[in-house]
């Protein structure tokens, strides 16, 4: 992609530090969750590791990354000012600190700090979900993606709650005498974060990115599955929460057959966006690709458990040992492909997008390095495809190790491959993006362009 797509407006972006601290430190959180999934293969941490690594890598690395992605993504594609440049400065820092001390506390053993950590997390995720609230509710009225995220932020209030109950309860009996159990509530908590606000933000950002990236637009079967998802999918995510939490599985089974069929159906969507693509080839679409197989694959392997028991704690994640197919093949593919754009789009704009017209500048698509994008791509990829195999099969341990050890190369390799972009084409260093502080914005609306904007997108 050589420009700008011409239904966005990019000039209503934040300042470019904004998102790319969001992802760098996301990144961070991905090779620290990897690590330690990988040292809790060979015996060498102790404590909560399961609890440990799922949230580095989806409260740390996908939620940070979501956070950073609808701060820039939704001023751009709704054409309003972010709400607050200051805001989205402290939800970042705020999450972080909660989420190290949560995950140290696991990892040691020292559950006092579970409720301090829990509580930070709770404070930084609504106050992006304040920030972002506030942005879209000047952007009325929503299109699908606009709606998807607005309900996604009704989700992580949701799912915050629910874990800092969690975190305290580790310490404190809070749930006794409650109609609720430790387990029901960990089921809810499980399935607001990973099918509430993280795969709502997935379908939503795709809606756009899969037709915009491959220049094709929803025809026939896509817009019955659209209308399907749409309604249903929200639905169903309630529903198999409130079952799981109050342990009522006649609640529970429609809501996760709503899931399942939204997910599949929105496979096939994606895979059809990409079979009709009318653009090159991109590492965004490859992604895809592998995202697509992945939700076809998950729901259909999910299917016979799901509606068998999905009470059972040993299906929170779909079938027994599809949670790194679900949390990885779609859900960190998703993000690693969006990244493959982002990151640069981000870049182009603030660099290079003035330029144009009167000297040579490279395309979008330009600033990352080719080889380095294969490189990770099949590292990733056979990775995962060990990883996966370790969970259904009696494999040796070190089938396990080798697909981590390639999971983690790979992910050094996406970096390596990101901090180029920045080290070549940004105008801030590193430290720059992570730290530097943004003047202090203000919040007036600027209702009368904003509208006029939002109305002629319409």
């Amino acid at each position: 992609m050589g420009a700008i797509p011409g239904n966005i407006d990019a000039g209503q972006s934040p300042p470019m530090t904004v998102p790319l601290r969001h992802f760098l430190v996301g990144l961070g959180f991905l090779l620290v969750g990897a690590a330690v999934g990988t040292l809790s293969t060979l015996g060498a941490l102790s404590g909560h590791l399961s609890l440990a690594h799922v949230h580095l890598l989806l409260a740390g690395w996908v939620c940070v990354t979501i956070m950073g992605a609808m701060t820039q993504f939704v001023p751009v594609w709704s054409g309003v000012s972010l709400h607050s440049r200051t805001l989205s400065t402290v939800q970042l820092w705020v999450v972080t600190v909660g989420l190290g001390a949560f995950a140290a506390a696991l990892l040691t053993g020292s559950y006092r700090w579970l409720p301090v950590g829990g509580g930070s997390m709770l404070l930084g995720f609504w106050v992006f979900v304040y920030n972002v609230g506030r942005t879209l509710a000047a952007a009325r009225p929503w299109d699908v993606t606009e709606r998807h995220f607005a309900i996604a932020l009704g989700f992580f209030v949701l799912l915050t709650t629910l874990g800092v109950t969690l975190a305290v309860s580790f310490t404190h009996p809070i749930l006794r005498g409650l109609p609720v159990t430790h387990g029901g509530v960990l089921g809810a908590h499980v399935t607001l974060a990973v099918y509430g606000a993280v795969l709502t933000t997935v379908f939503g950002a795709l809606y756009q990115l899969g037709t915009m990236f491959t220049q094709s637009a929803l025809h026939g079967v896509d817009l019955h599955i659209q209308r399907v998802e749409a309604y249903g999918y929200p639905i169903g995510v309630l529903a198999l929460a409130g079952g799981r939490l109050f342990d009522v599985g006649v609640l529970a089974r429609p809501g996760a057959l709503l899931i399942l069929t939204s997910v599949f159906g929105f496979g096939v969507l994606l895979a059809r966006r990409l079979y009709e693509a009318q653009v090159p080839w991109t590492p965004m679409l490859s992604r895809y690709a592998v995202v697509a197989a992945t939700m076809v694959g998950w729901s259909l392997w999910s299917a016979p458990y799901w509606l068998t028991d999905p009470l059972d704690p040993a299906t929170r994640f779909g079938a027994p040992g599809a949670v790194h197919l679900l949390a990885f093949g779609l859900i960190g593919f998703v993000v690693l492909g969006t990244l493959y754009h982002i990151v640069p789009f981000i870049i182009w704009v603030h660099r290079y997008s003035d330029l144009l017209g009167l000297e040579d500048v490279p395309m979008i698509d330009d600033l990352y390095d080719d080889r380095l994008a294969a490189t990770d791509f099949a590292l990733l990829v056979v990775g995962l495809c060990l990883v996966v195999l370790t969970d259904v099969a009696d494999l040796p341990t070190t089938v396990a190790i080798v697909g981590g050890v390639l999971v983690i190369a790979g992910i050094a390799v996406f970096l390596t491959n990101m901090l180029l972009v920045l080290h070549r084409h940004s105008p801030h260093t590193l430290a720059g993006i992570l730290f530097e502080r943004l003047a202090t914005d203000s919040t007036e609306s600027q209702a009368a362009t904003d509208a006029e904007h939002h109305a002629s997108r319409r």
